[in-house]
């Protein structure tokens, strides 16, 4: 897609943990005290998830645990998911190669799935594609990052829409890019495929 292109390098200086599952209807339940998911299991990644509501869980989860918790920018998600690869998906350039990874439309059955079901990258984060749309912090920027060399980039400081990374369920291979950028609206009746996986700083 043009908001992708042309590729460019981007460093990160800062380290970071980041979660190796989405965050469970489990863990959102034990923080939080609600389930807004449309389909149903403790292990599947919590669903219909509006991005305040992300930034909220990451704020109670950070009082809770005495550590800074946040989501992932669109940086530090990209980078987690190619784990080093330059390839389609973490896990190659074929339709083949997707379905090890992820649950997308032609395998999902409709539905989400437990995490942590399918491979895992050279990282060991699961899940990085498909199952569910996940949060970034950024604001949704047209032009990514101004395709120039950038350092710990936060992309623009407003914008319309949130940025949102990996696919989903219902998302056909295209849509489960590495480079694949979504854009996140920020009311309930789109928040229904996204969901997040955090960071600890």
């Amino acid at each position: 897609s043009p908001d992708e292109k042309p590729a460019h390098p981007v460093t990160l200086t800062q380290p970071f943990y980041m979660g190796k599952y989405e965050v469970t209807q489990e863990q959102y339940q034990a923080v939080i005290g609600a389930n807004p998911s449309g389909f149903k299991g403790r292990d599947n990644p919590v669903g219909m998830v509006l991005w305040d509501e992300a930034q909220e869980f990451c704020k109670r989860l950070s009082g809770l645990t005495k550590q800074t918790i946040r989501l992932p920018t669109e940086a530090e998600w990209e980078y987690g998911c190619r784990a080093g690869t330059t390839t389609t998906y973490y896990s190659g350039d074929t339709e083949a190669d997707l379905a090890r990874v992820a649950w997308y439309s032609a395998n999902s059955k409709n539905t989400t799935h437990p995490v942590g079901q399918k491979e895992p990258n050279a990282f060991g984060l699961y899940d990085m594609h498909g199952n569910d749309w996940e949060w970034c912090e950024d604001w949704f920027g047209d032009d990514y990052y101004g395709k120039a060399e950038a350092e710990n980039p936060q992309g623009p400081e407003q914008g319309s829409f949130r940025v949102l990374r990996g696919g989903a369920w219902w998302g056909f291979p295209e849509g489960c890019r590495s480079a694949r950028r979504g854009r996140g609206y920020l009311r309930r009746s789109d928040g229904s495929f996204v969901s997040f996986r955090v960071v600890v700083v």
